[in-house]
C-alpha cells in the first residue's frame, strides 16, 4: 500500500515543483488566495495589485505595507511556490516588466440584473479567456506529463465527479473511450466506491472536484489510492484534502464568485482545458491505436448525422 503522505498538496514521489513563471504569478495568487489566512491575503493582494511598486520594497517594507510581519510575507511567498522573499521579488520584477510591455489590461466587473445582454456577454467573454489563461500558466506541467503518462498505459480509468464535476468528469470518460481506452465516469457515490475497490496498480483514477473538500469524491479516490491505482486529482484547491490521496494534482483556476456568476460556471471551464490537455497528451502517445479507435467511432456514428446538401425534412 502506498505511504499517505501527511503534507496536503505536496505531488507524491515527485521533487519540488520550480517557481511559477512571473506571467502566472497573478493566477497563483487568484488560486491560493481563497485557502489563505487573512494576512497572507493582504500579501497576496498586494504583490498582484502593484507587482512593479512590490518588487521595490524588501520584505520589512512589504510587511508594513501590508500590517502585517516579515514571517507573514516569507511564508507567502512559499505558499506561492518561491522559496524566499528574494525570489518572489524578482518573479515581481518580471511580472510588471511584462504588464508595460504594451498591453492593456482588460477591466471587468460583476453581472448586474440589469446589464443589457450586450454587456453580460462581454464580461462573460473575458471572465472565461481570464479562468482559461490562469488555468494554463498555473499547471505544473511536469504534473501534468506524468498524468497522461499514467493515463496512456493504464488497463482501466475510473472518474470521479459529482455536480458541474461530474459533467466534465463523463466528458473525459466519453473522449478516453473514443481512442480506444476502458474508461468509466462515476457520479453516484456508492457505484464510485464500489468500483474503486476493484482499482489495482494498472489501473488511474481521477477525482474531479473544485472545492477539493467533496466527501463523494475524495472517498473512491482514498479506495483506489490505498488498493494500488495511479491518482490524479483535477481541484482548484491544491491544498484541499482531496491532494492526500493524490500521486499527480492538477490545479484549476479560482475565479471571483458572484450572485449571478456561481463557482460552477467558472470551475467548469478550467476543468474542461485541463481533460482536454489529458486527452490530447494521450492521443499524441498512443496514437497509433487511438487513430484508428478514433476513425472507427466516428464511422459508427456517421449515419446519425445528417449527409451536407440534402436528407433535410421540410415543415409541415
Amino acid at each position: 500500500m502506498k505511504e499517505i503522505f501527511a503534507a496536503a498538496g505536496a505531488p507524491r514521489g515527485n521533487p519540488a515543483a520550480a517557481p511559477p513563471a512571473p506571467a502566472a504569478l497573478a493566477a497563483k495568487v487568484r488560486t491560493l488566495a481563497p485557502s489563505m489566512t487573512r494576512s497572507m491575503q493582504r500579501v497576496a493582494e498586494a504583490v498582484a495589485a502593484d507587482p512593479a511598486g512590490c518588487a521595490a520594497l524588501t520584505v520589512t517594507g512589504l510587511a508594513e505595507l501590508t500590517g502585517t510581519s516579515e514571517a507573514t510575507v516569507v511564508r507567502t511567498a512559499r505558499l506561492l511556490g518561491y522559496p524566499g522573499y528574494r525570489d518572489l521579488r524578482l518573479a515581481l520584477a518580471g511580472l510588471a516588466a511584462h504588464q508595460q510591455s504594451g498591453r492593456s489590461p482588460a477591466v471587468t466587473a460583476d453581472i448586474a440584473v440589469d446589464d443589457p445582454i450586450a454587456d453580460v456577454v462581454a464580461k462573460l467573454a473575458y471572465d472565461e479567456q481570464q479562468t482559461l489563461a490562469d488555468t494554463a500558466a498555473g499547471l505544473d506541467m511536469a504534473q501534468l506529463s506524468a498524468a497522461v503518462g499514467a493515463l496512456a498505459a493504464a488497463r482501466r480509468i475510473d472518474i470521479y465527479g459529482v455536480g458541474a464535476s461530474g459533467l466534465v468528469a463523463q466528458d473525459l470518460a466519453q473522449k478516453l473511450l473514443r481512442i480506444g481506452l476502458v474508461a468509466h465516469a462515476h457520479s453516484d457515490p456508492h457505484l464510485a466506491v464500489t468500483n474503486a475497490v476493484q482499482l489495482r496498480a494498472k489501473d488511474v483514477a481521477v477525482a474531479i472536484t473544485h472545492s477539493g473538500s467533496t466527501g463523494d469524491v475524495i472517498e473512491p479516490l482514498r479506495v483506489a489510492f490505498e488498493g494500488g491505482a495511479t491518482t490524479v486529482a483535477i481541484t482548484g484547491r491544491p491544498d484541499g484534502p482531496v491532494t492526500q490521496y493524490a500521486d499527480h494534482i492538477l490545479t484549476t483556476s479560482t475565479a471571483r464568485e458572484s450572485e449571478l456568476r456561481p463557482a460552477a460556471m467558472s470551475s467548469r471551464t478550467s476543468q474542461l482545458l485541463v481533460v482536454d490537455c489529458l486527452f490530447i497528451g494521450v492521443a499524441q502517445r498512443t496514437y497509433e491505436t487511438a487513430a484508428p479507435a478514433l476513425s472507427a467511432s466516428y464511422e459508427a456514428l456517421a449515419h446519425r448525422h445528417t449527409p451536407r446538401g440534402g436528407g433535410t425534412t421540410s415543415r409541415r
